[in-house]
């Protein structure tokens, strides 16, 4: 488990703080968009990726159950999943 986990709240992955200025890269980029889009914090999309991991879920399956169940597109839901296993390693 990383760093990350236990911080804030209990969350097991922390929303990462985002410089407007800032020329965000990789998954973490379509989080302002993930935002706007699904209308909740993106905070409350890692919780529900974290939970599916920690249970022992495969990428694809959360990236499923994100879509099916909320109504999340492909790329947004596989990029909050590779981003939140990338911070449980």
């Amino acid at each position: 488990m990383s760093a990350d986990a236990g911080q804030a709240g209990g969350h097991r992955v922390v929303a990462p703080e985002v410089d407007p200025d800032a020329k965000v890269k990789g998954p973490a980029s379509y989080f302002p968009s993930i935002e706007k889009t699904y209308g909740r914090p993106i905070q409350d999309w890692l919780d529900i990726a974290a939970d599916g991991l920690v249970e022992g879920r495969a990428h694809m399956e959360v990236v499923s159950r994100l879509k099916d169940d909320h109504g999340m597109g492909h790329g947004h839901a596989n990029a909050v999943v590779a981003y939140v296993k990338a911070k449980l390693r």
